[in-house]
């Protein structure tokens, strides 16, 4: 355990009592990086469009994310390797490497997206290029990379960004007033014509295995140990959470006030509109500082994803300190903001080749995490129990239909 976490530990046997703050950590950083500029506008979208209608959709994406970042918390207190080197023990060198190559394609696939997220919000609030922003924080993002104890940093960047975006969208709600009742219909599930796409895509942007298994890495960067399990799990849920609450929050906020009006949410000042009840002129920089945050909270937390588990696939470390750890993940980064650069958005070529990977790489990590955590020989008395296994079952199904739906689009449509 590093001098940090030693402290930590300390705090707490003297304080005896945690403030809710002391259960976010690496959940934290999981939901900030998966609550996206992709995820923003769609939650926005849907609301628009549909209402309430689609709000389960939401809540069976969140409920599968967390019982796999609970299941990966789970591992990364109780194996002594990174999830990658138990792989290698288990399966051979190949499985390790397929699992770090794939998480590092889809994630270096959608990093421009996160990159051209960040320069329009800051851009729209400047009157300047976006090229000029996505330059400036991607430089910012390298910087900070190199900061001393970057893991606490990250920490604490996500939660403030958090923050702001939770801020912005739960005191709008509480302005408009959203029927209840309305709401309460969105938990019943019902599929309305034209909705299969955007359910699909929901699901595929906020149920998110490999952020999922990134959590235990994140764990092991946090020094937690068996004594940290239980405090873990309620972290665990708490932080997906939060991923899942603010984008309810977005998805509500878009149903009461712009599907009245009619507006499909085709660009980042249509979403703005939302927040107008309650910020009137501000609306559009309010809304494009929660851009900001979705934005590169991602950029952040992808490029770390992405470039971490490449560098664990190919046996050269997985530590945050580790400095070929720090050059794989700058090498996300800049793939996310040349493209951007050049190219204003992501490829389609790209987006189809991310899907193309996501549709084998994807269900194999599901397995993999759910073989790990049964594994009694790695997981100790930490084993899955009936429930992990019911629910994680569902989700490789669910894993599997999304695959299955890429594969058709993909090469037979």
């Amino acid at each position: 355990m590093n001098e940090g976490a030693k402290i930590g530990v300390a705090g707490k046997a003297k304080t005896g009592r945690k403030s809710i703050f002391s259960y976010l950590g690496p959940a934290l950083i999981t939901s900030a990086l998966v609550l996206g500029p992709g995820s923003v506008t769609l939650s926005s979208k849907i609301g628009a469009i549909y209402g309430s209608q689609l709000v389960w959709t939401l809540v069976l994406a969140v409920v599968l994310m967390m019982v796999y970042t609970e299941m990966s918390t789970r591992i990364g207190i109780a194996a002594k390797g990174s999830f990658i080197g138990v792989m290698k023990e288990k399966w051979g060198f190949w499985s390790g490497l397929l699992i770090g190559i794939g998480a590092f394609l889809v994630t270096a696939s959608f990093q421009a997206g996160n990159a051209i997220g960040t320069g329009i919000a800051i851009s729209t609030v400047t009157n300047m290029e976006p090229t000029v922003w996505i330059i400036v924080f991607t430089l910012i993002s390298i910087g900070l990379l190199f900061a001393k104890q970057f893991y606490q940093i990250l920490e604490k960047l996500m939660l403030v960004l958090v923050v702001v975006m939770l801020l912005a969208f739960l005191s709008t709600v509480i302005v408009v007033k959203p029927s209840i009742g309305e709401i309460f219909q969105g938990f019943v599930p019902v599929i309305p014509d034209g909705s299969m796409g955007l359910i699909i895509a929901l699901f595929a942007t906020s149920f998110s295995i490999v952020g999922a298994l990134y959590q235990s890495y994140l764990v092991k960067e946090k020094g937690w140990t068996l004594t940290d399990a239980a405090s873990g799990k309620r972290e665990s849920f708490l932080g997906i959470f939060l991923l899942g609450f603010i984008s309810f929050l977005i998805m509500i906020t878009a149903a009461t006030i712009l599907k009245p009006q009619g507006l499909v949410v085709n660009d980042a000042s249509e979403m703005g509109l939302a927040l107008e009840p309650l910020f009137g002129s501000w609306s559009t920089v309010v809304f494009m500082l929660g851009l900001f945050g979705a934005s590169f909270s991602s950029l952040m937390g992808n490029a770390t994803i992405g470039g971490s588990l490449l560098a664990d696939g190919f046996g050269v470390g997985n530590n945050l300190s580790n400095m070929k750890v720090k050059l794989f993940i700058i090498l996300v980064i800049l793939f996310g903001s040349v493209i951007g650069i050049v190219f204003g958005s992501a490829p389609l070529n790209l987006i189809v080749f991310a899907q193309a990977v996501t549709i084998f790489v994807v269900p194999f990590i599901a397995i993999a995490i759910l073989v790990v955590a049964n594994d009694k020989r790695v997981m100790g008395e930490l084993k899955n129990k009936w429930l992990s296994n019911s629910l994680g079952i569902i989700g490789l199904l669910v894993l599997i239909y999304l695959a299955y739906n890429n594969a058709n689009n993909i090469f037979f449509s």
